[in-house]
């Protein structure tokens, strides 16, 4: 095509496009290697070219060089070689080995140069093509793609290295295992030298620690393992599959597969697959570049090169972007790693990773936690340097006063509950999986208990998206069904005002059958096309008889999209169709009744089988017949024509611009169809669900208004009799609000459904949007997808947590600003990408997802609630009551670590596997800004209420046994300090020191029982044990019982294995000791019982108030 300038384009605005506002590499028209003369031609064509198209709109990206820059393969190829046979061509066309060879000796050419020696842009468009040796006709044998797919390798970006010596160090040092670290440091110490001789009980201690650290930093490389391979198991749903050229035949191949010269085709919505070189377009095509560049704006398509700079030309599409607009051909130029993604994927080491929600909530918990073990840890080192080591001198040496530091650091760190929180989340996301439901990362799975508004789109989503026509009519007539209009054709004498309807129908889709179905009743074929279109499309085979004459090829067409809400398809005239120099067309428009309509001046008409014009009385019938039908759920579509003749060259940008600009005006109302869309079957049931769980359902569409609240009304967002507010009682609701300034805005119940058009949305204040946003039954109709990406801000910005939902393209920028993303599996890649969770099977797995989503928040808690009073605060007290009180230590740090570690770990994996206690649906969504992972109200039940109660009854069961089995009540053992020692109460040390091992492990035996008691206790937080035991099969766990018995075992074995009690100084226990503590645990699980009944007998009491 021939350049178009704009001579006398207005001096500011020739600066502005001429300005270097795109992708910002050093060109060639600024190198020094590059000749002057040819500088100085680049700049003089850049000059030419800068004032070819005032549209144009361009962005910058700066890209830093980061490894070797490849020298094009595939430019400087002298065309005269072509001569040769396509083996020899090739492979002088592409001389990678030798170029590589002399690239490292010369040393590495950076991007800059890189992208500045490219010429693919300044080409015709058949130079290219010799360039590349392809017929744009045939496109690539399947033996030549195979070759250059073996030599070049498949087209697919260099993933970033992952630092794994940055994870595995954050794995083994950080959270908690920082200061375990420093408790394996001392153990060793205490081991030597400072003991003499050496104790094999610290290198034991340090050992274990080891290990303990060892399994956490397991279980975090196997949770992120997990996550890795959810999100490359998403990855693979993405439809990568690109439709090319291949042996004269469309096909549709893995984007992968795709090489140098493949001939490609584009279409709305489309990724673009590689780095291409325009060919051909629609006219109107437009790429969003924000990907590459961060801005939003569109970029226009073009088939010449408008710019010297191959970043900048707009016949170039960069891999990566979207199409949003048109459809196109091209030809793959850069293919993986040499594209322009390929080589931002290759500078960029990798993103950081932004924690998630939960991660924060951890993070927080273990900063606390942290803190007091250090004031604790200090305090008692203190104590000792200022108080024991003056006052009692002989009680603690350093190596039992590091000892009972470390102690401190053992008990107060609840080491077990990484991993559990750890399993509790990989069994959460089986569960998801299992319920065809993928997450992306952790912080949606936590954040869907938070939701409470969800905005869905409605075409694909709430209904099928098998379109049909349901109704026909012309402006003055409305035939009974499409049986009518084909019986017309079919009579001897078809009207002509029948005949221009369905041609316009035939002429003006973008859909076609597929072959393999093509022996199947139209109804049931398959049909590669939108829905609308693939609804005209049956509608029109099904008034064919026999075979069909061909379709006249299409001269130009400009394609639907979300914001015209329409498409245009040019024919040259019938008349003047076998002539090269025609100027006369004829141009089909397609689209939504509200943006064509005013723009037509006549129409056919069925009583004098001629166009008429539109007056007063056929808007008037063309209007009623929109909202009779638009009321019964249809959407409405009208047909038009226009004869056209344009002034510029067909093939221009001119000449498409000029189309552009002149097509919605002058039209002819050619029909009126109803096209219905039916809702899926559970679309109902899910809304009424997400109601049911506290979520407000609203509806995001582009249809008419009438349309979207007729299906709103099918599937219950609209629950009323009365017709639903509208813009003006909005803003008389906020002109009231206003004006009495009443700090409670609130919506009265007789308003609780409103329908708001995309042109009232922007006609709305931040007033406004506070009445808007506390409706609880909303139909957002005819919005683009800017006006969907302000819906969702302006409810966030009011403390909603906002779920998007959606499937198309138009989706995307809302899903991403969402708090909540969610596509279904069979849209488009776009939205897939954009999404936090993908649905793989049905729409009313988001209700699965959502109860999910709390349960995996309720049984983290639980299993912390777990964790925290014998894993911490029952630990914690022995170490104070020893070194304030003087009492002999009643459990030593090997136990606390045993039951951190084993003994309550594999209790609290069964709290993992809980069922849900009763519908969480019937909930209100979570306050994500108070209510808290780890709250007050827990600490009171794991530390003041629970806590308490086990760390007396433990410490009462220690007293008994050194009263019963060594005569030494408690009184005298507290302020025992050195006294504790050879002759106290007629004992040698040693036998004292075997009393006190012994009421160690009666101490350690006393709290794995009294855990049986928490534990089936903590299941439940607010019925009884009687209302869901875990034995019926309503709640059965039957992981609950075999962990219990889990960790019987092991208390059994660390408390009676020989070689257990000479190496970490353990003893037997007596049998009474044993059996003593399981009465004492169902006491806990009585008291807590109590507790839920105060709390279910007073909802409002105190008790409920602080209850978890």
């Amino acid at each position: 095509m021939a350049n178009e300038s704009a001579p006398g384009a207005p001096p500011d605005l020739e600066a502005a496009v001429s300005r270097p506002t795109g992708i910002t590499f050093e060109d060639g028209t600024n190198n020094p290697r590059v000749p002057r003369e040819a500088r100085e031609a680049r700049r003089g064509r850049s000059d030419r070219r800068s004032n070819s198209r005032s549209r144009s709109r361009r962005r910058s990206l700066s890209i830093s060089s980061a490894g070797a820059a490849s020298t094009s393969p595939y430019s400087g190829v002298p065309i005269e070689y072509r001569t040769l046979s396509i083996q020899v061509a090739e492979s002088q066309a592409f001389p990678d080995e030798a170029g590589e060879l002399k690239g490292k000796a010369a040393g590495k050419k950076d991007d800059q140069d890189y992208f500045a020696n490219l010429s693919f842009h300044q080409l015709a468009t058949d130079q290219i093509c010799q360039q590349l040796h392809v017929s744009p006709d045939q496109g690539l044998s399947d033996e030549a793609a195979a070759r250059r797919l073996e030599r070049d390798g498949r087209n697919t970006l260099p993933k970033p290295k992952t630092n794994y010596a940055k994870k595995l160090f954050w794995y083994v040092f950080g959270g908690f295992c920082s200061v375990l670290w420093i408790g394996v440091i001392i153990f060793f110490i205490c081991w030597r030298p400072l003991s003499d001789p050496p104790s094999p009980t610290m290198l034991a201690l340090a050992i274990l620690v080891i290990i303990v650290i060892v399994l956490q930093a397991g279980f975090s490389a196997f949770q992120d393992w997990s996550t890795v391979r959810t999100m490359s198991s998403i990855m693979d749903l993405l439809p990568s599959e690109t439709m090319v050229l291949r042996d004269g035949k469309k096909k549709r191949i893995s984007a992968a597969e795709l090489v140098s010269g493949d001939i490609v085709f584009l279409e709305i919505g489309n990724k673009v697959p590689a780095d291409m070189r325009l060919l051909s377009h629609s006219g109107d095509i437009r790429f969003d570049r924000s990907i590459l560049t961060g801005e939003s704006d569109e970029i226009e398509g073009a088939v010449d090169c408008t710019d010297p700079n191959f970043l900048e030309s707009r016949n170039i599409a960069l891999m990566g972007c979207i199409v949003c607009n048109g459809s196109g051909m091209g030809v793959v130029i850069l293919t993986g790693a040499r594209s322009v993604m390929g080589r931002i994927a290759a500078a960029t080491a990798g993103v950081k990773e932004k924690p998630t929600l939960i991660q924060r909530e951890i993070s927080r918990f273990v900063r606390i936690i942290v803190c007091l073990t250090v004031v604790l840890a200090l305090l008692i080192l203190f104590t000792w340097v200022g108080w024991l080591r003056v006052k009692h001198y002989s009680f603690m040496n350093v190596v039992a006063m590091l000892n009972n530091v470390m102690g401190c650091v053992v008990a107060f760190i609840p080491e077990g509950m990484p991993v559990g929180v750890a399993l509790t989340l990989m069994m959460v996301a089986r569960r998801m999986k299992a319920a065809n439901i993928l997450p992306k990362g952790l912080a949606t799975v936590e954040t869907l208990g938070c939701v409470n508004v969800i905005c869905s789109d409605k075409t694909g989503t709430l209904t099928t998206n098998e379109m049909h026509v349901a109704s026909v009519a012309l402006v003055d007539h409305e035939f009974s069904s499409p049986e009518d209009v084909y019986q017309d054709l079919r009579s001897e004498k078809p009207s002509n005002s029948a005949s221009a309807l369905y041609r316009a129908a035939e002429l003006c889709h973008d859909a076609s059958f597929d072959p393999t179905s093509i022996h199947l009743p139209p109804r049931d074929r398959q049909v590669q096309g939108n829905a609308t279109d693939s609804a005209v499309l049956r509608f029109v085979a099904a008034g064919m008889q026999g075979d069909s004459t061909p379709r006249r090829p299409r001269d130009f067409e400009i394609p639907f999209n979300s914001k015209n809400k329409w498409m245009l398809a040019m024919y040259r005239d019938a008349k003047d169709a076998t002539s090269e120099k025609a100027d006369s067309y004829q141009v089909y428009i397609k689209g939504a009744p509200d943006v064509l309509l005013p723009a037509c001046t006549h129409y056919w008409s069925r009583k004098t089988d001629s166009v008429q014009p539109l007056d007063l009385a056929a808007r008037a019938a063309f209007k009623a017949f929109q909202d009779k039908h638009s009321r019964l759920a249809e959407r409405v579509i009208v047909l038009c024509e226009k004869a056209m003749r344009p002034r510029s060259a067909h093939g221009t940008n001119a000449f498409s611009d000029e189309v552009a600009a002149d097509a919605i005006s002058n039209l002819t109302v050619v029909g009126i169809m109803g096209i219905i869309d039916p809702p899926r079957m559970e679309t109902a049931h899910t809304i009424s669900e997400c109601r049911r769980a506290g979520a407000r359902f609203f509806m995001v569409t582009g249809d008419y208004g009438l349309t979207a609240a007729a299906i709103a009304t099918q599937v219950g967002i609209f629950t009323g009799p009365r017709e639903p507010d509208t813009f003006d009682q909005v803003r008389a609701a906020s002109g009231v609000l206003s004006a009495s300034e009443s700090s409670d805005k609130s919506i009265s119940t007789e308003r609780s459904s409103l329908l708001l058009e995309g042109n009232q949305i922007a006609r709305l204040t931040p007033d406004d949007w506070d009445v808007v946003c506390q409706y609880r039954e909303i139909v957002f109709a005819r919005t683009t997808p800017e006006q969907k990406l302000r819906i969702v801000n302006e409810f966030r910005a009011r403390d909603s947590v906002v779920a998007v939902t959606g499937d198309g393209v138009n989706d995307a920028p809302a899903m991403r600003a969402a708090d909540v993303g969610i596509a279904v599996v069979s849209g488009s890649d776009v939205a897939i990408e954009a999404s936090d969770l993908v649905l793989l099977d049905r729409f009313d797995e988001i209700v699965q997802a959502i109860r999910l989503g709390r349960l995996v928040f309720q049984n983290l808690q639980k299993v912390i609630a777990y964790l925290l009073p014998a894993g911490s605060w029952s630990e914690i007290w022995p170490v104070l009551l020893n070194v304030f009180f003087g009492v002999p230590l009643p459990l030593s740090s090997f136990l606390m670590i045993i039951i951190c570690v084993f003994t309550d770990l594999f209790l609290s994996m069964s709290l993992i596997m809980e069922k849900e206690e009763f519908d969480l649906l019937s909930l209100p969504p979570r306050n994500h800004k108070r209510d808290h992972l780890i709250n007050l109200r827990i600490y009171l039940q794991a530390y003041l209420f629970i806590g308490c109660l086990e760390t007396v009854t433990a410490h009462a069961m220690f007293f008994l046994y050194m009263w019963k089995y060594a005569g030494i009540p408690a009184n005298r053992l507290f302020f025992a300090f050195e006294s504790y020692s050879d002759g106290f109460y007629g004992y040698t040390a040693d036998e004292l020191q075997r009393f006190n091992a012994t009421g160690q492990c009666v101490y350690f035996v006393t709290l794995v029982f009294l855990q049986w008691g928490n534990i089936l206790s903590v299941r439940n937080r607010r019925l009884s044990i009687v209302q869901a035991d875990p034995i019926r099969p309503q709640r059965r766990n039957p992981w609950l019982i075999l962990s219990m018995a889990v960790s019987l075992a092991i208390a059994v074995f660390v408390t009676e294995v020989p070689g257990i009690q000479t190496l970490f100084g353990t003893a037997p226990v007596p049998i009474e000791f044993w059996l003593i503590p399981i009465p004492l645990a169902l006491g806990i699980l009585c008291m807590d019982e109590l507790r839920k009944l105060v709390v279910r007998l007073f909802p409002n009491g105190p008790v409920a108030r602080i209850a978890w």
